[in-house]
């Protein structure tokens, strides 16, 4: 988990901001990495950004927006 958070940090566009993170259960010893990021709207579009870190095949399987704020 630490070696994909390290990969999705490796992303860098003008306009990204990249946050804290954590790692969260989902059942059965399973967990998910939530990493908090920071846009410009004008700057990064959310659909380049979700196809860059999914990328990461051998790491990401999918990728979910769990809250969203534009400034």
């Amino acid at each position: 988990m630490k070696e994909m958070e390290n990969n999705v940090r490796t992303i860098e566009m003008d306009g990204l901001l990249w946050g804290a993170s954590k790692l969260v259960p989902v059942g059965y010893g399973i967990q998910k990495l939530q990493i908090m990021c920071v846009i410009e709207n004008e700057k990064v579009s959310i659909d380049l950004l979700q196809e860059k870190i999914e990328e990461f095949e051998d790491f990401v399987q999918s990728v979910d927006i769990a809250a969203f704020n534009k400034i």
